[in-house]
Formats: structure tokens, sequence, C-alpha cells
């Protein structure tokens, strides 16, 4: 009975084939077997290709650049009156407005010790409004950093902002090494108009602003006689007024502090219907620029409501013509011993290594039944024959160079079936009859 059960084991072994056709890559004229190595793959990874973009839609945001209506040419300002009266000094408290308070149009300027410090970085910020790097302080009194987000900022002084910018940062886990100054005062102003050489709106920085400096920024004064002109100032809805001959003749109203908004008049006569008549245009001029600057917000928060929808709609189309297979997508195929045969897709705007096609979605190299040895990706570009790079994974150190190995749009993994589970698929497909029929011959 043995040399007939052996006879029949040779038999089966001689022809397995005819059971079991076992997939296999063979090197040959139209096949080049190449393994992998770092230079191989550095060659492999040479090929020209450029992954498919998502559409615009993907790529744009709901932001508009919004154009302000303008509030149109101001009203000249009224003639001088020629009356002339006795002038009386009318003088404003002494004011005491603390430190300087930030506010909306200021320009923050970050920075660390070191190159590579995370605010270097961020406050790489080009300023359109003064032509240098910076963060300004938005409409909402607040600045907004990539990264962090926005952070309230008008009406704190440096240190309180300091102190707040520092807490931010560590709740974002960013180096809170910094120093903030502020690189251009735009928040609080002086205007300063009438008989000057050159009316101007001077800025308040963080040493304070005397009525002397305000003249000096405008040129000067510029009166024929000094006797009956008069410095008229506008703070809070009061008018106060100096006479411009004991102005001159007193230090300590040269120094007068100026506040935020305060507006000055120089006048060359005794009248106050002139300098009336200019703190009421200044008045109207700002109502006709706060209403221009309402409607130009609504008209813009309508165009980027409008925008954000069209682009939502462009995406969620996008998404679903993918879903049914409409989008025109690039692929690489998986087969042999892989955890799931399946067509893999590549993804839009970025490149895929070996690594992800195998290991995504748990489907890897079954270690009971792949051959690590004889991982395989094969490439055909046009008639050439057939490039066949093989991983051979039973150093896992080699797994490296599949982290390293970019695919290509039709790239075939193939990962070989182990020698004994060829042998055992051969088995199974034999009829267990066929089996048993030859061991009862061999007992008769």
């Amino acid at each position: 009975m043995r040399p007939i059960v052996l006879v029949l084991f040779a038999w089966l072994l001689t022809n397995c084939g005819t059971f079991y056709q076992s997939p296999d890559v063979k090197s040959g004229p139209q096949v080049a077997i190449i393994p992998m190595t770092a230079q191989s793959v550095a060659a492999a990874n040479q090929s020209g290709y450029q992954p498919r973009a998502l559409p615009a839609a993907f790529r744009q945001t709901a932001g508009t650049g919004g154009n302000m209506q303008g509030a149109g040419a101001l009203p000249d300002l009224p003639p001088a009156p020629s009356p002339q009266r006795p002038l009386r000094a009318n003088l404003p408290p002494k004011p005491d407005p603390g430190p300087y308070k930030i506010g909306v149009g200021d320009i923050l300027q970050l920075a660390t010790p070191s190159p590579d410090g995370a605010i270097e970085q961020l406050s790489g910020l080009m300023s359109p409004e003064s032509n240098q790097q910076g963060f300004v302080v938005q409409d909402d009194g607040a600045i907004n950093i990539p990264n962090v987000g926005r952070i309230d900022m008008a009406g704190q002084n440096l240190q309180e902002a300091e102190a707040v910018l520092f807490q931010r940062l560590v709740e974002n886990q960013l180096d809170p090494t910094f120093s903030l100054e502020i690189a251009t005062f735009n928040a609080r102003k002086v205007a300063v108009g009438g008989a000057v050489t050159t009316p101007a709106v001077v800025p308040i920085t963080l040493t304070p602003l005397y009525l002397s400096e305000a003249l000096a920024h405008a040129g000067g004064l510029r009166l024929t006689d000094q006797d009956t002109g008069a410095l008229r100032l506008y703070r809070d809805g009061t008018l106060y007024q100096i006479p411009v001959a004991q102005y001159l003749g007193s230090p300590d109203l040269q120094r007068l502090r100026l506040l935020d908004g305060d507006s000055i008049h120089v006048d060359a006569g005794t009248d106050l219907t002139r300098a009336q008549a200019y703190f009421e245009q200044q008045i109207s001029r700002a109502e006709v620029q706060q209403q221009a600057r309402e409607l130009a917000l609504r008209n813009l928060t309508t165009q980027v409501a409008l925008r954000r929808d069209e682009l939502t709609e462009a995406r969620e189309s996008f998404v679903a013509r993918d879903a049914m297979g409409a989008v025109r997508r690039d692929h690489v195929y998986l087969f042999g011993e892989v955890g799931v045969q399946a067509r893999y897709p590549l993804p839009f705007e970025q490149r895929v290594t070996l690594a992800d096609a195998l290991f995504e979605a748990g489907n890897g190299v079954p270690i009971e039944t792949g051959d690590v040895s004889q991982i395989y990706v094969l490439r055909r570009a046009g008639s050439t024959p057939v490039t066949a790079w093989q991983l051979d994974g039973r150093d896992v150190t080699n797994f490296t160079l599949a982290t390293m190995f970019e695919l290509r749009p039709n790239d075939l993994i193939f990962v070989a079936e182990q020698p004994i589970t060829r042998w055992g698929r051969v088995i199974s497909q034999i009829s267990p009859s066929l089996i048993t029929t030859g061991v009862t011959e061999a007992n008769k």
C-alpha cells in the first residue's frame, strides 16, 4: 500500500499546476526586476507626475475686497468774520488720559529674539497701509495672527496687550518670547486747521502731544495780527478759546496737552462764527464718513455671504460627483496576498507612497500567507517593457523604502504568496474523493 500512496503523491506533485495556477513575477525580455534600494527608489521617483488638482472653489475664500464708498467733497471753510471783539481766554481743564491705548488702525509689530521663533514667522505679514511688516488693528479692535486667531487689542495699553498676547501664545503652544511695539500710530489724532501754513492731522503717539507741537506739525501760525488771533479748541462738544498773544507769552499754554479727537482752529479774527462753522463741518464730515462706512460694510457682508454660498454649493457638487464616479481620478491597483484586493484612488494635490497604499484602511500584507520578500510595484510606460521594483521585507528596515517610493497612476502592487501557502491551496483543490479512491485501491 505504501508504494501506491507514494506514487499517488508523486503524481500530485508533478501535476499540481493542473489544479492551481499561482501568480508570480518572472524576469524576462519584457520584465525587468529591480531591487528597491535608496538609489533605485530615487530614480523611480524622477518620472514626471503631477497629482490632479481640486477645483478652484476649494482654494478660494469668501472674503472679497469691498470698496468703501467715499463721502464726497467737503464744503469749503466759511469766510472769516470781520467784527472785532475783546478776546478772553477760556481754557480747558487739564486732562489725565493715562498711558496710550491701542486703537483701530494702529499697526502692531511683533518680534522674537531668534530667527526661527514662532512670532518671527507669524509677523511676516505685509501691511498695505504702511508698506511695512505688522498686524493692523481691524474694525472690531482685533488683530488676526495665523495659527493663533483673532486677539482683541483696542482699548488696551502696551502692558495689557502683552499680557493678553502672552496668554494666547501659551494656549496655542507657541513660544511666548516676544516684544510688542506700535509701529504706526493711526488710531488717535488731532486736527489742526485755519490760519496755519499747512493744515494737518497729527497722530498721538506714546509720548504726549502738546499744543505747540501740533501747531509746529502744521507749519506754525500764519497771522498778520497776533493781537486779534485766537486758538479755538473743540473738545467733547465744548469750544475753548486761547488768545494768540497770551499763548505766545505762556510756556504753560504752549505745553497744553491735547487728546484724541481734539480739533484746533487758528482764527485770524475775534468772532467765533467761523470757528463754530469749522467745527460743525468737521462733525458733519465725520457723520457722512461713518454712514458711508456702515453702508460699505453692509454691502461687503452681503457679498461675502453670497460668495460663501456659491463656494459651498460648488464644493458640495464636486463631492457628490466624485462619489458617483463622475470625476476623473488616478488609481493604483493592489492584488495578490494583500488584505483587500482593490483599486486605490490617488488623492488630489498630493503624492502617495507604496506604504500609504499598502496600509491604507488596514490593508497590509497578511503574514500567514504573504511572502514579504516578494512585494512588487509593476509599472509600464507606453510600449516599453514592464519594470518591477521588488521590496524585500524580510529585513523590516527595508519598509522605510516603501515610505519613500512614490506611486504613479496605473501602478500595480503585487504581493506573492508563501510557498507553504501555494502548497496548501493545491491540496485544498484536490478532491477528497480522489484521495480516498486511491487509498482504497491500494488496500485491495
